[in-house]
């Protein structure tokens, strides 16, 4: 039997293996402290997780009063109260007959449990043909093979390539950098037209659907369509007999200032993947949620969707689901979103204005983008070397601010790039000591610029 751990030995495999990362101690609304008690405003919310903030008293509760009467039961052998009453709270605030809900751990099963289903609705009408799930390049669906074969994300694709499908096929809408260096609505929305051009080489009859995230997140920094892009989208699919699958892993649940992101194009997807502010982080859960016309096959067929995990439906987990939803209608927090969003982005335009290196800032509600730039005039990314995004977090995180990484560029690889997305319950005094922190953050970086460590890849 090995002897006990000494605490001054990790064998935690953290992000990167060698480095030394603050202990957490506690979290408060926008806030976290660490062990040594520095203070650091969550701009991240974690993972663009942390929906509501942190410690609040009505999650708590809610987990020790479930955790008092049951945490595991397999869901083939019971259903549970918390469960059942999470899926009709969902079938409830989602739009349209997006009503039947499977429940997972992670956003990556829900993507991939989402593709799953997209294939078995054929199946089930006896279309056996029909197996791919297409996708865009610069865009990210999750880490596990099915989800990463979905993923337009060069560098997290890149050791798995003999395992992945090839999905990702036409550009995203990077209005920042168009391919056809065009503005919408000008431009016809070619970027989405590229669809059609797919499925024609690859052929209707082998697609089973299409999945994208309504706002690119961790591959592309917040890159958001323009109005009237997923109309068309949506309009390709239905043209092709294909479904629309809607990631909103990252955007679920109020983020942009709509329950679901999507509804800010007037679309209503055929599935949709939840995640991260489902929990808020208090608890690993999401879901693929299934409209009428997905499942009338499935029950006329084998009855069974042909996924699962030891810890779907969790109760313990669909408890705390359940508070978070609860506790965002309570508090009225999504309809707040759309203001707090204007005033957050107008101090940023404002910095933008100021540093020469930020090239674009974009986004929806509270998931925002700043994109950074040697050449603004150009819009030249930095060089790989530089490793500006990784430099800009550890300023940050040096000055008590939590931001996100994201990649940027055409290629998802050549470019940086990072995600402002405070949880949904940020006040404006907590908003305006965020950006006084970020303003920090640029002036430390303009001042290495100057000194050509950052340029020079140093």
């Amino acid at each position: 039997m090995k002897r006990g751990v000494k605490l001054e030995q990790s064998y935690l495999i953290k992000p990167l293996l060698d480095e030394t990362l603050p202990m957490i101690d506690y979290g408060k609304g926008v806030f976290l402290y660490d062990k040594e008690g520095k203070e650091y405003l969550d701009a991240a919310s974690g993972a663009v997780t942390a929906n509501i903030g942190h410690g609040i008293p009505e999650i708590i509760e809610a987990m020790q009063d479930q955790a008092k009467k049951v945490s595991f039961v397999y869901r083939s052998q019971f259903t549970s109260e918390p469960a059942e009453k999470l899926a009709s709270k969902i079938a409830e605030l989602t739009p349209g007959d997006l009503n039947w809900c499977f429940f997972v751990n992670s956003g990556s099963e829900a993507t991939e449990t989402a593709m799953k289903m997209a294939i078995q609705y054929w199946q089930e009408q006896g279309i056996h043909t029909k197996t791919k799930v297409l996708s865009r390049w610069v865009s990210y669906h999750g880490i596990t093979l099915g989800a990463l074969s979905m993923s337009g994300h060069t560098g997290r694709r890149a050791r798995f390539v003999p395992l992945l499908e090839d999905f990702p096929v036409i550009n995203p809408p990077y209005c920042y950098r168009c391919p056809y260096t065009l503005d919408a609505p000008g431009c016809g929305f070619l970027c989405a037209h590229e669809l059609e051009t797919a499925i024609k080489r690859i052929g209707a009859d082998k697609i089973a659907a299409f999945i994208a995230e309504p706002v690119v997140g961790a591959a592309g920094g917040a890159i958001t369509p323009p109005k009237g892009y997923f109309k068309v989208i949506k309009e390709i699919c239905e043209k092709n007999n294909i479904l629309f699958i809607a990631d909103e892993v990252m955007t679920g649940f109020g983020r942009t200032g709509t329950m679901l992101a999507i509804e800010q194009w007037d679309v209503i997807p055929d599935i949709v993947a939840l995640g991260k502010g489902m929990g808020a982080g208090y608890a690993p859960i999401a879901a693929a949620v299934a409209s009428k016309k997905v499942m009338e096959p499935i029950f006329a067929g084998s009855k069974v969707v042909m996924s699962g995990h030891t810890l779907s439906a969790n109760p313990q987990s669909c408890a705390v689901s359940l508070a978070v939803l609860e506790y965002l209608e309570k508090h009225k927090i999504v309809s707040e979103v759309e203001s707090k969003s204007v005033y957050l982005k107008k101090h940023l335009e404002k910095l933008g204005k100021s540093y020469s290196f930020i090239g674009d800032i974009r986004g929806k509600g509270l998931l925002l983008g700043v994109e950074f730039v040697e050449d603004p005039g150009g819009k030249k990314p930095f060089p790989r070397t530089a490793m500006v995004t990784q430099k800009m977090i550890a300023i940050a995180k040096e000055k008590g601010l939590l931001v996100y990484p994201a990649g940027a560029g055409i290629d998802g690889m050549n470019g940086d790039s990072i995600i402002i997305s405070p949880p949904l319950s940020i006040t404006k005094r907590e908003i305006e000591l965020l950006v006084n922190r970020l303003r920090d953050t640029f002036e430390t970086f303009s001042s290495l610029l100057k000194t050509d460590e950052i340029a020079g890849g140093a």
